[in-house]
């Protein structure tokens, strides 16, 4: 019997959402149509704010609800664009926008906004979303979510495989017999931050900018002291960390250190911040048995990215998702129409091996 499901995604990129159309099978899963929608820019202005800045709780409700109706009108414009019945939709899946990450702290918690009632009330479709506090309540990180997601689709495929989702922040998922994942570091975010500051461009297209840059070696030495590279998994990590504030004390830490010779080009920069996020995932792949490297995400469209990448790991086989037959681009959306059905027919996700947590559980809050 077909089930159809929708998954909505927005990721710490900012840089868009996706939404996809799902059919789910007892032994089959398939993609039946998808779509981006731009992230509003104010909207996105607001949110850095939120995560970089003091908020009241008045505008921490007010972005809430905004999310809400922007998710909302996406998913309007996707049902309607193409024609899809409501009624036929099992749930909604909604990951939310995610403004906090701190699964380590006195008090563990991690918050995605985006009104989940706003958006089953626009469109009439039950959602389901509030994945991740379940996993922490039970001693887990409550991320990465992919790995679960990774190990049901390409569970076909043998050997040593693992899967490379590279968008704001970068994670891995190592497929053995114990299902393991977890974010590598930083992904695409601090490129993007980079290049938007200095080209006014949202993105580095295909690494161009940073591939007419020389990696400053002594600069990335630094970089990559960075505690969280060293740290062991379970781990888990985001904008709270890998942010503008985190590069900007790291380049003024440096310049400091080389005060008498320091003097490093901008697009020098960008070709250095690719190197962090290729070396930084190269050194989690090699201590792991992989000889079949998965790629998705948006980094996966990085051309120069990925050459570096495949330099670094000489002797294992990398290849973007789509060549699997599986959207490198909705990967993550997709995932999180699979959540949704996995919470309306009330299965436990077996992520704790990721996560940390005590054990598996039923995951994602039902709003009619």
């Amino acid at each position: 019997m077909s089930e159809f499901y929708i998954g909505v995604m927005s990721g710490t990129s900012l840089d868009g959402i996706d939404i996809v159309l799902c059919e789910i099978k007892e032994n089959s899963f398939e993609l039946l149509h998808e779509a981006s929608y731009p992230f509003d820019a104010e909207l996105k202005e607001t949110v850095l704010d939120a995560i970089g800045t003091s908020v009241t709780l008045k505008k921490l409700g007010e972005l809430d609800t905004q999310l809400g109706e922007m998710y909302a009108y996406a998913l309007e414009q996707f049902i309607s664009t193409k024609k899809i019945k409501r009624e036929s939709i099992g749930a909604i899946g909604l990951h939310g926008q995610t403004v906090w990450h701190e699964p380590n702290g006195i008090y563990p918690f991690s918050m995605q906004l985006g009104n989940a009632n706003v958006v089953a009330a626009r469109t009439g479709i039950r959602v389901v979303s509030d994945f991740r506090r379940k996993d922490i309540a039970l001693g887990g990180q409550g991320a990465p979510f992919a790995p679960a997601f990774h190990n049901y689709i390409f569970s076909r495929l043998e050997g040593n495989i693992a899967v490379l989702n590279i968008g704001g922040m970068a994670n891995l998922s190592i497929l053995s017999d114990e299902l393991k994942g977890y974010d590598t570091g930083c992904g695409n975010v601090l490129m993007d931050y980079w290049i938007a500051k200095h080209n006014g461009n949202p993105y580095d297209e295909d690494g161009a900018w940073a591939k007419s840059g020389t990696p400053n070696r002594e600069l990335l030495k630094e970089l990559l002291k960075e505690p969280y590279f060293s740290k062991e998994p379970p781990k888990s990590t985001g904008r709270e960390l890998f942010n503008s504030t985190w590069l900007q004390k790291q380049l003024e830490s440096f310049a400091w250190k080389n005060r008498n010779s320091f003097y490093v080009k901008a697009r020098d920069i960008q070709a250095t911040l690719l190197e962090l996020t290729a070396i930084s995932i190269a050194n989690e792949v090699k201590k792991t048995p992989t000889t079949l490297l998965i790629t998705c995400g948006g980094g996966a469209q990085n051309g120069y990215l990925m050459q570096r990448l495949q330099e670094e790991l000489d002797g294992v086989t990398i290849v973007s998702s789509d060549e699997c037959g599986v959207s490198s681009k909705y990967m993550e959306a997709m995932a999180f129409a699979w959540l949704a059905h996995e919470r309306i027919h009330k299965k436990c996700v077996k992520i704790s091996s990721v996560t940390g947590a005590l054990k598996d559980s039923i995951l994602g809050a039902i709003y009619e």
